[in-house]
């Protein structure tokens, strides 16, 4: 110790000479005080003067034009007015989740102090020392996120809303839009679903039960823990005593008091085109970290790419029964069905399924893993082979051959020797395609997969996946994205439903940002088009024509995994028109030897896309591409547009000349009689010196 004495003196005088601890506190301070700049420059951007009004609004839905199309709303609209509370609801709250809320000014120092420690201990974010005004904040402006970050914030906007509120229209909001359990948002609510009884009316056992619901609805929740919600009512009513709020004689009384649960309506979920909101939710959770409590309680304004014309089109075509196969041993055939725009990637319209609608239950349409089948030829075979150089009019091999251990067969059993390629696309035959996949590589097909936006898995790279081969399949969702590119010129977005997401004080809090990608060339999208709308015109896809609209398609099917049975698992159609491309697949949720589709795509899948469209159709401006089908006029790929410009163009120069003519006429017809008068004068000098001669 001796020996590093000097050292130490050397180190002590060099800080005492240098001022470190006045600069160390310096720093320190300075940069307490940009925290705190920080923080409350973050709590001065929200509006919270209008949160009142947010929060007794329900989350709306607004269409692709902005306007409103659905509300999502957990019925809690209005809630309850504080004056029409029992004081005995008021106290019970107020003691057990914040007995000094009348006293503070948005936070309590002693509970902020009391939790820090307990984090400290704890090692983590475990909660707790918040005030009424704080959860109000949390819940109403803030993420569910446990940092101490957000808390800092939190204290910030407690004091914010403090400053812009009296105590009781606090406790008026935070009482409203407060989760109760068992679906019950808001104490009106809880009521109703526990007791059914209108809070009037609630004993100081029942109130002191519902205030017990709060730090842990499902832990406290009657119906499922009885003793336990006892045990936790109990706690509530001890602390209104130790404070005063009750007497001892209803103290006892309420300690006493058996709870009559009575299962009321509760509350309930409210919105228009089901199944397109139950997609914004999921998208809103799973991309933007909103959460279900949140979205149903804060009054949102999101709004979306919905196309309600085109929404209600889908919903009507569904409620056509007959349009499906009937179903088998009890159950309905499923199915999902959805539309996007190719210009932006914009889900227009969705189904997720058929029957009896479950809120957020299992959307067919976004949800689903199934092999697409035949499908999957445009993608990875045809599209590839186009751009390698083979042309839509290319031969190809159609005959009986393996590659390998793998023996694919055309569904006819019937071979033709060659085939040209739109030929192959127009009937689905399988053969050939294969062999085409075989001569490009499994490599080029299965990379093109996934520039279309199809997740391909290693095992699913062979020479099965020009049919659609694949162990975990896609969703009608990530189909309808696939054939977009080849309306939009061979460019793709990435499928989507929220544009953006603005909150309850008027801040945007999420956005969607665009992603595209260049999945072809237009040259080779146009000709895809062209053997496409051969599919529909003369091939496997002709039931679903529509008179006057253009509809390029594939079909597609997967066996069944029973040699036995001839039917198949799955029916798909992907199509698309200038406007909208879509996607739609029927199956049963589970295939066995006793569910499982008797007929094929051409008359499961395509009449259903026929009737969508044909009721979407005075929802779309465009109805032609302008493209030949392949096959039909091969040396011209003019489009419509070009052939009417040209037809323009000429119809403008011949009415030039006829007014050139128009304006001449007039010289023209003066040159030409005096033209005509010299000519006969001349005839008439002729004749006369030939009348001459004679008399010579």
């Amino acid at each position: 110790m001796e020996r590093l004495y000097p050292y130490w003196e050397k180190v002590r005088r060099f800080w005492k000479k240098r001022h470190l601890t006045q600069i160390i506190l310096l720093i320190a301070l300075i940069t307490f005080l940009l925290t705190i700049l920080f923080f409350a420059w973050l709590a001065s951007r929200a509006n919270v003067e209008s949160l009142k009004e947010g929060l007794s609004q329900s989350t709306v839905i607004y269409d692709r034009d902005g306007n409103k199309a659905a509300e999502v709303t957990a019925n809690r609209v209005g809630g309850t007015k504080i004056e029409n509370l029992p004081d005995h609801v008021k106290n019970a709250v107020v003691s057990i989740e914040d007995e000094r809320f009348y006293q503070h000014h948005g936070f309590d120092v002693r509970g902020i102090a009391r939790a820090f420690f307990g984090n400290l201990f704890a090692g983590r974010i475990t909660g707790g020392g918040s005030t009424i005004t704080q959860q109000l904040a949390k819940n109403a402006l803030l993420s569910p996120e446990q940092t101490y970050r957000r808390k800092a914030e939190e204290l910030f906007l407690a004091a914010k809303l403090e400053d812009t509120y009296k105590k009781e229209e606090i406790l008026e909001m935070y009482l409203n839009q407060v989760y109760f359990g068992s679906g019950a948002w808001g104490i009106g609510s809880a009521s109703e679903r526990y007791f059914n009884k209108n809070i009037k009316d609630v004993t100081i056992s029942e109130a002191a039960m519902l205030a017990g619901l709060l730090q842990a609805p499902s832990a406290y929740d009657p119906f499922s823990h009885y003793d336990r919600a006892l045990k936790r009512r109990n706690v509530v009513l001890a602390k209104m005593h130790e404070l005063n709020k009750i007497s001892d004689a209803e103290y006892k009384r309420a300690v006493k008091e058996k709870i009559a649960l009575s299962d009321g309506q509760g509350t309930k979920i409210k919105r228009k085109y089901p199944y397109y909101v139950d997609s914004v939710i999921n998208e809103a959770i799973k991309t933007y970290g909103l959460t279900q409590d949140e979205i149903l309680t804060r009054g949102y304004r999101i709004y979306t790419e919905l196309n309600p014309g085109l929404q209600t089109s889908l919903e009507k075509v569904y409620q056509r029964n007959w349009l499906f196969p009937r179903g088998r041993g009890g159950e309905i055939v499923q199915s999902g069905a959805v539309l996007i725009s190719p210009k932006t990637g914009g889900v227009m319209a969705v189904i997720g399924g058929r029957g009896e609608y479950v809120f957020r239950g299992f959307n067919r349409a976004t949800q689903l893993k199934a092999q697409p089948g035949s499908t999957m030829k445009p993608l990875a075979v045809y599209t590839p082979a186009l751009e390698e150089g083979f042309s839509p009019d290319s031969e190809l091999v159609d005959e009986p051959m393996a590659f390998g251990e793998y023996k694919p067969e055309n569904v006819t059993k019937r071979y033709a020797g060659k085939v040209p390629m739109y030929k192959a696309a127009e009937q689905s035959i399988n053969v050939p395609t294969v062999w085409l996949l075989n001569e490009i590589g499994v490599g080029k097909g299965a990379d093109a997969a996934e520039r279309f936006g199809i997740p391909i898995q290693k095992e699913d790279r062979n020479l099965a996946l020009a049919l659609g081969g694949m162990h975990h399949g896609i969703s009608p969702l990530q189909l309808a994205s696939a054939y977009s590119a080849f309306a939009n010129d061979g460019k793709r977005h990435d499928p989507h439903f929220i544009v953006r997401i603005v909150g309850p004080t008027g801040n945007e809090i999420a956005n969607h940002k665009e992603e595209t990608v260049k999945v072809t060339s237009k040259r080779v999208a146009r000709e895809i088009t062209s053997m496409l709308l051969g599919v529909v015109e003369n091939g496997t896809g002709r039931a679903a024509r529509v008179s006057g609209l253009d509809i390029a398609g594939k079909t597609g099917s997967t066996q069944l995994p029973y040699a036995d049975i001839n039917g198949t698992k799955d029916q798909w159609f992907a199509g698309y028109t200038p406007e909208v491309a879509g996607a739609i697949w029927i199956g049963y949720d589970r295939t066995d030897r006793e569910h499982y589709l008797t007929t094929n795509a051409s008359q499961g899948t395509a009449p259903i896309f026929k009737a969508i469209m044909q009721e979407a159709k005075p929802y779309l401006k465009e109805d032609s591409f302008g493209i030949a089908v392949a096959g039909e006029e091969p040396e011209s790929f003019i489009s419509k547009k070009e052939i009417l410009a040209q037809t323009e163009k000429l119809r403008e120069e011949v009415g030039k000349a006829a007014d050139t003519i128009k304006q001449e006429a007039p010289k023209w017809k003066k040159a030409l009689d005096t033209g005509v008068g010299a000519m006969l004068d001349g005839l008439d000098r002729l004749a006369e010196k030939i009348q001459e001669l004679k008399e010579r």
